[in-house]
């Protein structure tokens, strides 16, 4: 039966019981209420700051449908511009990359300068009159409707009355530093990496959420050739999953010892360890140093994720920690595409740096043994649910579940996991569960509605500073904001 778009409260109930209905991975009609209701309000990842270290620099990219000069303009503030000229509708800039004063539009010859204004058009007077036919005063490149930053990471949402930054991402704020505040200088990233899987964007953010059942099978080749020492089950098993707020993820359980001793357990030098005891708050430390956590996948709603892991780059038993940042963009209901980060501390050194890019390489982006084996599971999933069986199956997400909704295993006290949140033991479908009843919230909100003119905001320029919050600090970005540089 063709699912009908008034009946998807049904699908949604469903989900939230931890039942979920196989299609809504490969559904057109689901597709087209999560780009009308998720996609439409939610903060989304788009670049990170020391991708445009120098005033002029500026990516291009790309938010479903929509496309995104993100640019750093010549006072060195941060602008999020709607990649669409004002007068016939052509991209602006066609380059994913560059450094530029201004975009010239390769249609008719508009072009602006790198905030955004307006500069020239070819003949302003003869064609228009001048200003009395067109006023050029004030005229932009269409802004985001909301632009803000954390540690570096800078979010959009399309919706002008979104909630903060900081308030959407919540408690997963502090297991964000441990990925992208591991020094006071915070990260400089190279990439992204791109390519298309043939699989439907949830899959790869529930897998990176709190899988840590599937490691042991998908990637056993990884164990066997002995690549990796921690996806053996005994280690996976041993480990936490952790929820809070917009995000969770998954934790390894390290060997005893003390917060140096365990940072140093995978791979991390002494420098970087003292930098990182600096940076991060008691707490913080605590996760690791007491409690005996290392985190490793995580992603936070709906479709950024990270990866923290650590191989064996050469012979012998020294490991090489690396940190990924991806975002699984939604092409159609059967297609993604997967944006790929090596991300570092800036200050580390470059002895490391090259060595955790390695290691990266070897694991994960385009090419790495790890991605090679998810893809092909999500594949199959997505293939399987087009199909019209996929209509009459629930597939069973209820682990860590006793049939009256009570744990298996009771979540960690304070005392045994000091992050916020709650965090429990063992394998579980906790957070998988938690990211499909946020998802199922979004598709229950009413579309949204957006007077064109609240877009536009009241500056002279038409484009207001983003925001920035750092650690829950917010402040108007300014031109020695960013210090780092590409690698």
């Amino acid at each position: 039966m063709e699912l009908k778009m008034q009946d998807h409260g049904e699908v949604l109930a469903a989900v939230r019981t931890g039942m979920i209905p196989a299609h809504v991975y490969n559904d057109k009609q689901i597709f087209s209420l999560e780009k009308e209701r998720l996609f439409s309000r939610a903060w989304l990842f788009v670049a990170h700051e020391s991708e445009i270290p120098q005033p002029g620099d500026y990516v291009v990219r790309q938010v479903l449908q929509d496309s995104f000069i993100i640019a750093r303009d010549s006072a060195g503030e941060i602008r999020v511009m709607f990649n669409m000229c004002l007068h016939r509708g052509m991209q602006v800039c066609r380059a994913e990359m560059g450094n530029a004063s201004n975009f010239r539009c390769p249609y008719h010859g508009w072009s602006y300068r790198n905030d955004g204004r307006i500069i020239g058009l070819p003949f302003h007077q003869e064609a228009y009159g001048g200003d009395a036919g067109f006023n050029k005063t004030g005229q932009t490149l269409l802004p985001a409707p909301s632009v803000a930053s954390y540690n570096g990471l800078i979010f959009l949402s399309m919706d002008p009355d979104a909630e903060s930054l900081e308030d959407y991402l919540g408690d997963f704020r502090f297991y964000l530093d441990f990925y992208t505040k591991q020094g006071p200088n915070g990260l400089e990233v190279r990439g992204p990496q791109r390519w298309r899987v043939k699989a439907n964007w949830k899959i790869a953010a529930e897998n990176f959420a709190g899988d840590m059942y599937h490691t042991p099978q998908t990637h056993t080749s990884v164990v066997e050739i002995g690549l990796f020492r921690e996806p053996k089950a005994h280690k996976r098993k041993d480990g936490a999953t952790y929820w809070a707020g917009r995000g969770g993820g998954t934790t390894y359980k390290l060997p005893e010892g003390s917060f140096e001793d365990r940072m140093s357990y995978v791979g991390y030098p002494a420098e970087m360890i003292s930098r990182a005891k600096a940076t991060w708050t008691e707490q913080q430390q605590q996760v690791v140093g007491t409690d005996g956590f290392m985190i490793s996948a995580a992603t936070c709603f709906p479709n950024i994720s990270f990866v923290h892991n650590w191989p064996k780059v050469e012979d012998g038993e020294h490991v090489l920690p690396f940190i990924s940042i991806r975002v699984w963009q939604p092409i159609s209901e059967n297609e993604t595409e997967v944006l790929s980060w090596f991300a570092v501390d800036s200050d580390a050194p470059a002895d490391f740096k090259a060595a955790s890019y390695k290691a990266y390489l070897m694991c994960f982006g385009s090419t790495g043994m790890f991605e090679q084996d998810d893809v092909e599971n999500w594949v199959s999933l997505t293939n399987t649910a087009g199909g019209s069986m996929a209509r009459r199956l629930r597939l069973n997400s209820r682990m860590g579940l006793l049939a009256d909704d009570a744990r298996v295993v009771d979540t960690l006290s304070s005392a045994q996991f000091h992050g916020p949140g709650y965090a429990q033991l063992g394998y579980n479908e906790n957070n998988q569960r938690q990211l499909l009843r946020l998802w199922a919230d979004y598709l229950d909100m009413p579309p949204l509605r957006v007077d064109p003119a609240t877009v536009l905001s009241d500056n002279p320029h038409g484009i207001e500073p983003m925001v920035q919050t750092n650690g829950g600090a917010a402040a108007d970005i300014d031109s020695g904001s960013a210090e780092s540089v590409m690698l």
